[in-house]
């Protein structure tokens, strides 16, 4: 009883609910363009996004740059999907941050629904991981508010590309040549061309400061062999959709998954590949119906979200919340 005490006072004072998520803007050129989410006790309110906004301009709801509340707070950073933004997984961010937590995230240049330039670039395959160091190193070193975060507590949420890159940097080595098959004669994409020049990516960057991770349908699946996974030993959840879609076959997903070590908790919805989107405002849903439109029809992404953000909260809670979390 006296442990379970002891944890349960812990976990309040680490992860107390706050009234409103605050929410900071990230503007230091490409490579680190984004939003910082945390506790706070400000009003929160639609945030203009100026230059920053995707192409469908919407705001993001928080307290503009309210005072960080709590201290030796958990960090969680993320990595959006291919072509998304940094505000793409904002009802997430958001729980996190009332339930305690720091979040941070940033659009991967050349890789972003603003830039598209390396897109269908093999080299989008390192630079994603770079990218998150890049982000991580800003967070604990150059970040106003730094002080705020504990160190030794830095989680990763990853969506698609995005949950690959959590891959990697959870200590995951993709073989590349595995794309092979997929380069096929009549195949004349910008990767396949890199495939048959040898223009490869390698030495991907591993980041041991990241303890444990949160991955929805992970993408690439192609280049993970079991092998190739053996290094990952950090805590894991996976989500993956049923129906897959968006370049995700579900089928891979899930050997993926199956081939991880440590026996990671692995759930499933009964849906396809955007269902872990929000929810979709009315412009977004009008511009990009694609992403907004839900299979089967009927389901229901807001009460969907209400549990799988729930289940991202206690995730984290659980393994970077209290003292006992360890790689």
């Amino acid at each position: 009883m006296l442990n379970y005490f002891a944890c349960t006072v812990v976990l309040c004072c680490l992860v107390s609910p706050a009234g409103a998520a605050g929410i900071q803007l990230i503007d230091s050129g490409p490579g680190l363009a984004g939003a910082i989410w945390y506790p706070c006790e400000g009003e929160s309110k639609d945030v203009a996004l100026g230059r920053l906004a995707p192409p469908v301009d919407i705001a993001l709801a928080g307290a503009k740059d309210c005072a960080v509340v709590g201290a030796k707070l958990p960090l969680v950073i993320f990595s959006h999907g291919r072509g998304g933004w940094f505000g793409g997984h904002n009802d997430t961010a958001e729980a996190l941050a009332k339930a305690g937590f720091v979040v941070a995230a940033v659009n991967h240049p050349g890789d972003n629904g603003s830039d598209s330039s390396q897109r269908d670039s093999l080299s989008v395959l390192a630079s994603r991981p770079a990218d998150m160091v890049r982000l991580l190193d800003f967070m604990l070193s150059s970040w106003k508010d730094r002080a705020a975060i504990d160190p030794a507590k830095v989680g990763f949420f990853g969506f698609s590309a995005g949950a690959y890159t959590g891959l990697v940097l959870a200590g995951a080595n993709p073989d590349f040549r595995r794309i092979a098959p997929l380069c096929t004669e009549s195949n004349k994409s910008r990767g396949c061309e890199q495939f048959r020049n040898n223009d490869i990516p390698s030495n991907l960057p591993h980041e041991p400061r990241i303890r444990s991770a949160v991955f929805a349908d992970t993408a690439v699946n192609f280049a993970f062999t079991k092998e190739g996974l053996a290094e990952v030993k950090i805590p894991l959840l996976i989500w993956r959709s049923e129906l897959g879609g968006g370049g995700v076959d579900p089928k891979n997903s899930l050997l993926t998954a199956n081939n991880l070590p440590g026996k990671p908790d692995i759930r499933t919805v009964p849906a396809n590949h955007f269902a872990f989107l929000p929810p979709c405002p009315p412009q977004l849903a009008t511009a990009v119906p694609r992403i907004c439109t839900d299979v089967p029809t009927g389901f229901d992404r807001a009460a969907f979200h209400r549990d799988f953000n729930a289940s991202v909260v206690t995730f984290f809670r659980n393994h970077l919340a209290s003292d006992g979390a360890a790689r």
